[in-house]
């Protein structure tokens, strides 16, 4: 049986904050923005080229705003991805790489970033994501 990821919801304080972020800064594309009442709104975005969407809104999570660690993108081309970030004034880290020990330093011009180059960003309520670099799977 597969089983799949669709959602995740991130829980933010601003709603109509985080869909700007969300679709004009990092490029998601916006599936949806439903209200139902007053108490229940669902804002879904999806990252290009992505099965999994996120989910904003209002009356769907009891996690505090901004308090979401740990999610992944994955992109072709890390390089490419911080420039079109940073043009587009969504702060970023610098590029960083891992090796296998387990650390860190900065990216160098030559460095080969698949699999373990990688930058860091927040929404504006802090929730955090990691944008790593995977150009060819084993």
């Amino acid at each position: 049986m597969n089983w799949t990821l669709e959602v995740v919801v991130v829980p933010v304080s601003d709603i109509d904050q985080a869909k700007v972020f969300y679709e004009q800064g990092l490029g998601f594309h916006l599936d949806f923005d439903h209200r139902w009442g007053e108490t229940f709104r669902v804002v879904q975005l999806t990252p290009l080229g992505s099965g999994c969407s996120i989910q904003l809104g209002q009356g769907l999570t009891s996690m505090p705003a901004g308090s979401l660690r740990g999610l992944q993108l994955v992109v072709r081309d890390l390089r490419a991805a911080h420039a079109e970030l940073t043009g587009g004034q969504v702060p970023v880290s610098d590029i960083q790489v891992f090796d296998r020990s387990g650390a860190q330093r900065p990216a160098q011009a030559d460095d080969d970033l698949n699999n373990v180059g990688f930058m860091h960003l927040k929404d504006p309520d802090g929730n955090s994501w990691s944008v790593q670099q995977i150009t060819d799977r084993p």
